[in-house]
């Protein structure tokens, strides 16, 4: 084989296991006790994929075995390192991170969302994001306080 066909090969082994990192939003890292506990998991995960990868006898098929769980380790890694537990509001008075929140669109449907951090929302699982224009509209009002969104409004029903 010619050192131009392994070059070749190794190149394109390369951009095969270097992927880009995974995108990390700017915004404060707050997470729940819950949303903690699966960033920790997912990371544990990672390990985990990368140990396996490693043990393969191929080295093309661990570059490319590894390259997930290598860039899902970095990102796992920093937003367990950034993460900042907030603990479970004291006061269901005013909404805030941690509460669930019911709500009345002005087209009359009800809806029910726990404000999380970026991570562990999951809107269909009534999980919105901290960051969400949703959640930003709620945080700080109280039960009965109507909120603009965009040109639509919403009543706050419940806080818990």
């Amino acid at each position: 084989m010619s050192v131009a066909f392994a070059k070749e090969e190794s190149a394109e082994a390369a951009s095969e296991t270097i992927l880009p990192a995974r995108p990390i939003s700017d915004r404060i890292n707050l997470v729940t006790a819950a949303g903690f506990k699966m960033l920790q998991d997912e990371l544990a995960r990672a390990q985990q994929a990368l140990k396996a990868a490693n043990m393969l006898d191929d080295v093309n098929e661990r570059r490319r075995q590894s390259a997930v769980p290598v860039r899902d380790m970095r990102y796992y890694a920093e937003r367990v390192r950034t993460a900042q537990l907030m603990p479970v509001p004291a006061s269901n008075q005013v909404v805030a991170f941690g509460h669930t929140v019911a709500f009345e669109r002005d087209d009359g449907r009800t809806q029910t969302f726990r404000i999380v951090g970026e991570d562990e929302a999951n809107p269909s699982q009534a999980s919105i994001s901290h960051g969400s224009p949703v959640a930003l509209a709620l945080i700080g009002k109280t039960v009965g306080d109507v909120v603009l969104l965009g040109q639509r409004e919403l009543e706050i029903l419940s806080i818990s």
